[in-house]
């Protein structure tokens, strides 16, 4: 198993998925749920968004290949829209967007949506993550021992998550606004210098293939 390959991983996974971003989120959508329900929502929602990224890793290589879409193209594409996303985070406007997917769910139907909508989907199992995922799936070139680490890697990233919901509270009062945007500026800048990897891997490929 490549423990660089798996850093890098869990790098990409948790910075894509932020878990700390998600917390004043959480807090929002469920502030006066009970504790119980706090909990229940917090288990559904990162349980339903294992399940997304999970099968974006199993199967996001498989519809490329349906799609004729090749890896390295994949990759470019991926890479700038991961580049994207830490364009959002470091200039603070990832958590304006988010906080309207929050309002939706509000309005819709607060109890019965929350875990699925938006906090499963798209917060946690959005565009940037599954992009992510499959593309460090497809990183592993049918190594089993890597590829079941790339799962093991979702589920760290997913407990993470749920712990950070449980503990929401008190990550808000110890990191303060100002605390929350500095590491969200931060993670956004090493997703771009991951992003920017992805994409001259893809190039490089591309070019040597030609």
């Amino acid at each position: 198993m490549d423990l660089n390959f798996l850093i890098s991983a869990f790098s990409t996974l948790f910075i894509t998925v932020d878990p700390i971003g998600l917390v004043p989120i959480f807090i929002a959508l469920t502030y006066d749920l009970a504790p119980a329900d706090r909990r229940k929502v917090a288990w559904i929602s990162c349980l339903i968004a294992f399940a997304v990224l999970a099968l974006s890793a199993v199967g996001g290589k498989a519809l490329l290949e349906v799609l004729g879409i090749s890896l390295d193209a994949f990759r470019i594409a991926g890479g700038l829209f991961l580049f994207y996303t830490g364009f959002e985070m470091l200039f603070e406007m990832r958590q304006p967007r988010r906080q309207q997917h929050a309002d939706t769910a509000i309005g819709i139907d607060r109890v019965k949506n929350i875990a699925a909508f938006p906090l499963a989907i798209p917060l946690m199992s959005g565009p940037g993550s599954i992009t992510a995922t499959i593309l460090l799936a497809s990183k592993t070139q049918d190594d089993w021992l890597n590829f079941t680490g790339v799962i093991a890697t979702i589920l760290l990233v997913v407990a993470i998550t749920y712990i950070s919901f449980i503990l929401a509270e008190f990550i808000t009062r110890a990191l303060g606004e100002m605390g929350r945007i500095v590491v969200t500026r931060l993670l956004g800048l090493l997703l771009g210098a991951l992003a920017v990897q992805f994409i001259a891997d893809g190039i490089a490929s591309l070019a040597a293939g030609g």
